[in-house]
């Protein structure tokens, strides 16, 4: 299939495709006129290729990872494999917890402001004359 046609069926741009061509993380043929031809096969690649972007690898990862899938039996790639995606779990869990510290601390300022916005709403109330 054609660039368009991938592109089509996996929601992923034909610049994404030729992007992931550049990683080396997809491959395609070339027809006599130079344009690109992908496998069927292409459609999950690209699909998996995704995945693994929205959990947060970088195509460097990715490219250290998808040697496990297309040599499933070779121990030498899936240790490195293991290697790398336990580095990025290691990474993303640092993440996680950088993140709940800026959480944490957002919500200090948070209660300090609630609170300073109550004492300025009860100073601008009018205090109410005895009869």
């Amino acid at each position: 299939m054609r660039i368009g046609e991938l592109s089509k069926r996996t929601g992923v741009s034909p610049r994404s495709l030729r992007y992931y061509e550049e990683q080396g993380l997809l491959t395609s043929s070339r027809s006599g006129a130079g344009q690109r031809h992908y496998p069927d096969a292409a459609v999950q690649r690209v699909s998996l290729i995704r995945q693994l972007f929205d959990a947060g690898l970088s195509s460097k990862v990715i490219a250290t990872v998808l040697p496990c899938v297309d040599v499933p039996g070779d121990p030498g790639i899936a240790e490195e494999t293991f290697t790398a995606m336990m580095r990025e779990r290691d990474r993303i869990d640092a993440d996680i917890a950088h993140l709940i510290e800026t959480r944490d601390a957002l919500d200090v300022l948070i209660t300090a402001n609630s609170r300073h916005r109550a004492e300025l709403s009860a100073a601008a109330e009018p205090v109410a004359r005895s009869a």
